[in-house]
């Protein structure tokens, strides 16, 4: 099958077209013919090596996150799916690999395509919904008339956080630029602080949650836009010691990360607000709630572009730049 390879780790490398075998189907496996791939920020931190020590992959890696495809065969023990089945899915951590014309993946980690979507506008969903999901639905345990922050409301994440936030009953704030305004307003964001002409740290106070996917400066002042009690949920670092933990780092790397993340653990204290570092993960069952709510169109895509496979790179070139508004798409069939 082709597939675009990460043969070595290197900032802006770019991955190789490349013909190899199908993976291997396990008992538990569903193998999946890939319509269509997200692409996502994460695939150039992973290309980069920036994930190398808490994410320890062989190489060559095939690159992809999140796709849409057609069910071709299933393992033994499969009784979820079927061949023929629509689906779409984000592969758990260690078998990732959707920038190619095949991927197995475990029943358990996927759910059915929903039908009121393309495959394009299914495979933009399942990481950053999943990624919404897990920061406001468990771990924020987001309720109505709460107040949210959600920074970056243009993007992958934000685009679907806000409008998952709005289902929630929430009341929604988000920073973006000039040319988004109007985008995240239709979404539901109740206020808008377009980042070019204010400070959202002087705008927004009072609030119980902020979900942050920007850099530590970001980071730092979205803790005088909390209220005592409030979380701040990082997706972009830096990762605590409960993830550590929870990723089964070794003694050495648990230490790092509680080093890289005392300075925010000890302001956030201070503040008497909780800060956490979430890396999402492969959940199935939680993707299927979310294709109820597409279907019932409380969530809609956002999409920027699709790009054919074989311009694969330029994609990733494109999501680099930081300009994409929803998310970016690769066409593989």
């Amino acid at each position: 099958m082709k597939s675009f390879l990460v043969d070595r780790y290197g900032k802006g490398s770019a991955p190789r077209l490349g013909e190899g075998p199908e993976p291997d189907l396990r008992d538990n496996d569903v193998m999946v013919e890939v319509h269509a791939a997200g692409v996502n920020p994460l695939d150039n931190k992973i290309r980069d090596g920036e994930f190398k020590l808490i994410l320890p992959y062989s190489l060559p890696l095939v690159l992809g996150n999140e796709l849409a495809g057609v069910v071709v065969r299933v393992g033994a023990n499969v009784r979820r799916f079927k061949p023929g089945d629509e689906v779409y899915a984000r592969p758990a951590q260690d078998r990732i690999g959707t920038f190619a014309e095949y991927i197995a993946i475990d029943e358990t980690d996927l759910a059915l395509k929903p039908d009121n979507l393309t495959m394009e506008e299914a495979a933009s969903i399942p990481l950053v919904a999943l990624t919404a999901w897990q920061v406001l639905v468990e771990r924020a345990n987001l309720r109505k008339g709460q107040k949210v922050l959600i920074h970056a409301g243009s993007g992958g994440v934000g685009t679907i956080a806000i409008q998952l936030a709005k289902h929630l009953g929430a009341y929604v704030a988000t920073t973006t630029s000039t040319a988004n305004v109007a985008l995240v307003k239709s979404l539901g964001a109740d206020v808008v602080v377009d980042y070019k002409s204010d400070d959202f740290e002087e705008v927004l106070q009072g609030y119980d949650v902020v979900l942050n996917s920007l850099g530590k400066d970001t980071l730092e002042k979205s803790l005088s836009v909390l209220k005592p009690g409030g979380k701040l949920i990082s997706i972009s670092g830096p990762p605590d010691p409960d993830f550590a933990r929870q990723n089964g780092s070794g003694w050495l790397l648990r230490q790092v990360m509680r080093l890289l993340s005392l300075g925010i653990r000890r302001k956030s204290k201070r503040r008497k607000i909780s800060y956490s570092f979430l890396f999402m993960t492969a959940n199935g069952r939680q993707l299927g709630k979310i294709t109820s709510l597409i279907e019932a169109g409380d969530i809609r895509p956002v999409m920027d572009r699709v790009f054919p496979f074989e311009k694969t790179n330029a994609a990733l070139d494109y999501v680099e730049t930081g300009r994409a508004k929803g998310k970016v798409v690769i066409s593989v069939k």
